[in-house]
C-alpha cells in the first residue's frame, strides 16, 4: 500500500426508488417491514487502485455513477458497502458550491475552505497571494460569493483546490464552466502538479483531455466498471457507448470526399490488395461495425509517390479507399479523421457534412472508390488516420457499418520551419524606422 494513493474495494451505493411519497410512508409504517421501493445501484461492486503520482480519468455516459464515485472517495457520501482507503490529503473540486459558504466573501471562503481541509488560518496565509492571482477576480474577492457568476465561482474554487499543496486532487467536470483562457490556465497548472507527483483523479466528457493528460482511464456504465486501462483504448470504448455499440468488457485546410459507383468506373488498378497488407496499416487499429459495408483496401500517394517512407511538408496527399457493400444501404456516409498519437483530433469530417454524396442508396454487391484529398501541413511526428462507413436511416439514426479507428499510421519527416501541430504558413515582417537623433 505504500505506493497506492487510492484503493477502492467492493464499493456499492444503493438508493431506494419509490413510485410516490405515499409508498415511502407505507414502508416506514409497515409493521412487517414490507418493501415498497426498488433498489437502484448507482455503483455496483467497484474495484480499482490509483498509484501515487498517477493521473486517472473517469469516463462514462450520463448516469453511469462517475460523480457518485468521486463523492464517496472524498467523503461527501457514504457507501452502502465496500471501502475506500486514501493515503494522502485530498483536495477536491466537485460540483459548484462544494466547500463554500455563499454568505461569506471570497476571501473569507478561502480561509473557510482551508479550515474544512484541515488547515489553520496561519497555514493558509502563504497560499493567499497565489490563490488571488490564479482566481483573478479583482475586488469581487471582498464580495459575498452568492453574488458571483458561475465563472467567477469556479475560478476561485479551483484556485483554492490547487494551491493548498494537495497530495491527491479530485476534479469532477468543474473545468467545463470556465472560458477557454481559464481552462488553458487550469491545465497548465494541472501539468505542474503532475510533474510534482500529485495524484489526480478527474471526470471529464472531453476525450481529448483523457488521452492527453491521463496515465490510466476507467470506463463506468450503469454503476459498473466496464473496462480500465490505457486511455486511448478506454476512449474508443466510451465512444462506442455514445454511438450505440454494445461494449464487450474485455493548399487549404479542407478535405474533399467523392464517391464513384462501380458501374461508372469499371476498376481501379491501384486498389487491388487488402487493407491489412498495406505498408501504412496499423495493426493496433480498433475496428467495429455490422460489416454490411466494409472498407477493404486503401492506397496513399504523395504527389506521384505511392506509400513514401515518410511524408514531406507542403506536398499534397491523396488517399483512396475501396468500399464494398454487402447489403442495400440507405444514405451512405464516409468519415475521415486525423489524430496525434496521443489521440488528439486534428481534423474530422465526413461526406454528410460536406453536403453528401448525392446517393440515396447503394445496392448489395456494389463498390465505391472514395478519394480523400488534403494538403500536408502537419509537423514532424507520428499521426493516425481513422476511417468509417456508416448510413443514415429515414428517421436520421446513424448506423455504423465499418469503423476503423487509428487504422493508418503516418510518419511526417522533420519540419525545421515551425513547431506545433500544423503549418499555418504565418509570415513575419518587420518595418524598421530610422530616427536620426543627431539633428
Amino acid at each position: 500500500m505504500s505506493n497506492i494513493a487510492i484503493k477502492v474495494s467492493g464499493l456499492t451505493k444503493i438508493y431506494p426508488l419509490y413510485r410516490s411519497p405515499k409508498h415511502r410512508l407505507l414502508e416506514a409504517l409497515s409493521p412487517s417491514r414490507k418493501k415498497y421501493h426498488e433498489d437502484f445501484y448507482a455503483l455496483n461492486d467497484i474495484n480499482f487502485e490509483v498509484k501515487k503520482g498517477e493521473t486517472v480519468g473517469v469516463v462514462g455516459v450520463n448516469g453511469s455513477g462517475k460523480s457518485t464515485l468521486l463523492k464517496i472517495i472524498t467523503g461527501v457520501l457514504t457507501p452502502t458497502s465496500g471501502e475506500v482507503i486514501v493515503n494522502g490529503n485530498i483536495s477536491s473540486l466537485l460540483e459548484l458550491g462544494t466547500g463554500f459558504n455563499p454568505e461569506l466573501t471570497g476571501i473569507e471562503n478561502i480561509y473557510f475552505y482551508g479550515m474544512i481541509n484541515g488547515k489553520l488560518e496561519k497555514e493558509m496565509e502563504p497560499s493567499i497571494e497565489s490563490i488571488l492571482a490564479f482566481a483573478d477576480i479583482g475586488n469581487f474577492i471582498y464580495q459575498p460569493v452568492k453574488s458571483y457568476s458561475s465563472g467567477m465561482f469556479v475560478r476561485l474554487a479551483f484556485a483554492c483546490a490547487i494551491n493548498i499543496d494537495p497530495e491527491i486532487l479530485i476534479v469532477d467536470e468543474a473545468l467545463s464552466v470556465g472560458d477557454a483562457r481559464f481552462q488553458a490556465k487550469c491545465f497548465s497548472k494541472l501539468k505542474e502538479l503532475i510533474d510534482r507527483g500529485t495524484t489526480i483523479l478527474f471526470v471529464s466528457h472531453s476525450t481529448e483531455q483523457i488521452t492527453t493528460h491521463c496515465d490510466h482511464a476507467i470506463l463506468l456504465n450503469q454503476g459498473k466498471i466496464l473496462e480500465h486501462g490505457e486511455p486511448k483504448k478506454i476512449v474508443n470504448l466510451y465512444l462506442d457507448l455514445l454511438f450505440g455499440k454494445k461494449v464487450n468488457p474485455k493548399e487549404k485546410s479542407e478535405i474533399t470526399i467523392t464517391a464513384v459507383d462501380l458501374e461508372k468506373q469499371a476498376h481501379h488498378e491501384e486498389l487491388n490488395a487488402t487493407f491489412e497488407t498495406r505498408p501504412y496499416y496499423s495493426s493496433g487499429e480498433y475496428r467495429w461495425g455490422d460489416r454490411e459495408a466494409e472498407i477493404v483496401d486503401f492506397v496513399l500517394f504523395q504527389e506521384k509517390n505511392k506509400f513514401p517512407s515518410s511524408l514531406r511538408l507542403n506536398k499534397h496527399i491523396t488517399l483512396e479507399f475501396r468500399v464494398r457493400f454487402k447489403k442495400e444501404i440507405l444514405i451512405p456516409i464516409f468519415g475521415f479523421a486525423v489524430k496525434t498519437k496521443e489521440g488528439v483530433t486534428i481534423y474530422n469530417t465526413n461526406s454528410d457534412v460536406q453536403k453528401g454524396t448525392g446517393v440515396s442508396s447503394v445496392s448489395a454487391g456494389n463498390e465505391w472508390f472514395v478519394t480523400v484529398s488534403l494538403p500536408m501541413i502537419l509537423s514532424s511526428g507520428d499521426y493516425f488516420i481513422s476511417v468509417g462507413i456508416a448510413s443514415k436511416s429515414i428517421s436520421g439514426e446513424i448506423i455504423p457499418h465499418d469503423r476503423r479507428y487509428d487504422s493508418i499510421h503516418l510518419l511526417v519527416e522533420a519540419t525545421p520551419e515551425f513547431t506545433g501541430l500544423v503549418d499555418l504558413s504565418a509570415k513575419i515582417s518587420v518595418e524598421v524606422v530610422s530616427h536620426d537623433r543627431t539633428t
